[in-house]
């Protein structure tokens, strides 16, 4: 008997010490990323990406061209000023034709994606918990560049994908489902920590922006081709906006924490005289699905479906873009015609 209560009181301190141990690896390995596929061009800066592609002519103009906040504040469409009043810097005020280009654009993507794409459409909550948060990668290696609700153990979304992709969480899905595509509107949330100072002007960095995210879950032998197409309905959104880009393939060292291979989409800003990254568009392979547990049941057994998004896109550069794009010598607006349905005018003056 005495044998046995001391049995026990050392199973008592190993399972202790196990549990602790268990934790410490977990943690451990969500610190682990992502492996990036073999495709991928090996780089040490952002300076090694590799331009994949260029589409339309960049625009000449018998004027000089002005920089968006010039021209949108001129027009009346934004005041950072009072933004910046209201909730400090990087939190922007869009009012008159500015809000509304600014619907119009969201509705405009919605629609596009929704009808000719044949994405399901979302609408997702602005604040999910940590386990949501991991799910997709953001934490533990993101925590400093987020909001979060310490109270409620709430954080503000970075982006639609977070709580999109967690949708299906620790879900198992039929063979039959595959692949599901969504598409979903949301503000977006950032602190932008260690970037002061940095492409601050206007709209070109903030800490709250709107965004069209495109989430797929995949099966893995079409996980490439069905990315492909991602970055191509992306394509069309700029395509149907007469709007010159360029897709870069990120090399190792830009590629994000999660992601195995990526693409950036950039318009071309003729008044900042900039490429903009207006979308990025990522294949996580099943990196998501394991620490989000979204499996799939075909004839082999369960397997960890492929996770795919992109935005499709994020407003304010595309913003940026449009203003810069189709700006007039005598300060007005035109407005590109996908976009005149939504607006119900062909161009914004004073």
């Amino acid at each position: 008997i005495r044998d046995m209560q001391l049995l026990g009181s050392r199973i008592k301190e190993n399972d202790a010490e196990l549990t602790h141990i268990q934790n410490r690896l977990h943690t451990q390995m969500l610190a682990i990323p992502n492996c990036p596929d073999p495709d991928v061009p090996v780089g040490k800066s952002e300076t090694d990406n590799k331009v994949v592609s260029e589409h339309g002519d960049l625009p000449e103009y018998d004027f000089e061209p002005r920089d968006h906040l010039d021209i949108a504040e001129d027009l009346n469409m934004l005041d950072m000023k009072r933004g910046a009043k209201i909730s400090g810097s990087g939190f922007p005020l869009y009012t008159g034709w500015g809000a509304r280009l600014e619907r119009a654009l969201i509705n405009f993507m919605l629609d596009l994606h929704v009808n000719e794409h044949h994405y399901t459409e979302i609408f997702p909550p602005f604040l999910v918990h940590s386990e949501t948060m991991t799910g997709t990668g953001q934490l533990p290696k993101m925590a400093d560049d987020m909001y979060y609700l310490k109270e409620d153990d709430l954080w503000l979304i970075p982006t639609a994908e977070v709580p999109v992709t967690n949708i299906h969480s620790n879900e198992v899905l039929p063979l039959s489902d595959l692949p599901l595509k969504y598409v979903a509107f949301s503000g977006c949330f950032r602190r932008e920590a260690g970037s002061y100072g940095k492409d601050t002007r206007g709209l070109q960095r903030l800490h709250q922006f709107n965004k069209v995210e495109m989430v797929r879950f995949v099966h893995p032998d079409t996980s490439y081709a069905e990315w492909e197409s991602l970055i191509g309905n992306a394509e069309t959104v700029l395509q149907r906006l007469e709007l010159p880009y360029r897709i870069l393939e990120l090399c190792t060292a830009d590629l994000s924490f999660a992601a195995a291979r990526c693409r950036d989409i950039e318009l071309w800003a003729p008044g900042s005289k900039k490429w903009l990254e207006v979308s990025s568009c990522s294949n996580f392979g099943d990196f998501q699905a394991r620490r989000a547990n979204i499996r799939f049941k075909d004839e082999g057994g369960v397997r960890f479906v492929h996770t795919l998004n992109g935005s499709g896109v994020a407003t304010p550069r595309l913003l940026i873009a449009v203003i810069e794009h189709y700006q007039q010598p005598d300060g007005s607006l035109r407005i590109p015609e996908a976009l005149q349905p939504y607006l119900g005018t062909a161009e914004i003056r004073k």
